[in-house]
Order: structure tokens, then sequence, then C-alpha cells
């Protein structure tokens, strides 16, 4: 009898949790700490445009996660609206349409930062996102291989 409410909440907790990720990159520099605070541990800098996704927000400052699953906190004057991706896989190719069988327009390789550059990519162009390398190439890039999506 309880099983069907139950099974219900569940999915929809699961599916909204699946859609409400929030990524952002980072403005310049940033420095991540062990805690909110500037008196907390540095623990390291990640670079300027490096995604990151938000796991919670607290009065001006962000816990993030990173591309490699690090976990800390940064201040939220160092996140900017502007969004990149970086690549996970070895290598990907960028193709000129969302097509398999479309045109390589370039390769990036592994670690490679590209700014998103449409990001209505879930529901415009459904397992691919528009992506522009920083000298201004831009084409399509399946969302496997990248991570900030």
């Amino acid at each position: 009898m309880f099983g069907w409410p139950l099974a219900l909440v569940a999915s929809f907790l699961l599916a909204a949790g699946a859609v409400g990720a929030e990524f952002h990159s980072t403005s310049e520099t940033a420095v991540l700490y062990d805690a909110p605070s500037v008196r907390a541990k540095p623990l390291f800098v990640l670079g300027r445009e490096v995604p990151v996704e938000v796991i919670v927000a607290v009065e001006g400052w962000y816990k993030i996660r990173d591309a490699t699953g690090t976990v800390a906190w940064m201040e939220k004057k160092s996140a900017a609206d502007r969004r990149t991706v970086v690549i996970r896989a070895s290598a990907a190719d960028v193709l000129a349409t969302p097509d398999a069988n479309a045109a390589v327009v370039f390769k990036a390789e592994q670690n490679v930062l590209l700014e998103l550059a449409d990001a209505s990519y879930a529901t415009s162009t459904p397992g691919w996102a528009k992506v522009r390398h920083r000298d201004g190439q831009t084409g399509y890039v399946r969302i496997s291989q990248v991570w900030g999506l």
C-alpha cells in the first residue's frame, strides 16, 4: 500500500536532483578553502574559466566540486556566469553539426577548456553541446566527453 506513494516521491526527487545541478566557471584564479572563510586553510588555486559545480551556497561562499571530484569552498565573487566545460575523454572531436557523421572542426585534448556557446543544449541538441574554443572555432561535442554540464 505504501510502495506506490514512496516510489513516486523517490522518482520525483531523483528526477529533480538530476536537473538541479548548478555550474559556474571561475572568473579569474580562485583560492579554494577547507571552510567558508578567508581565515580557513587555503587548499589550492584554480585557474580562470575552470568549470565548477555548486553544491551549496552560503552567504558569499560556494561549496564546489571540480572535474576531479575535489570538494572545497570558494568565494562567490570568484564565480562567473560565463559557462565552460572541460574535455574528460583522452581526445574529443568537435564537429560542425550535432551529428556523428559531420565534419571535424577541431580536436580537443583531455583537460582543454571550452566555452559553452549555447546554454539550451539539453533541448536544442540532445546529447551534444555547442562549444567555442578560445581562438574562435565553434562546433558540437558529445556531452559524454565533457564535464561541466
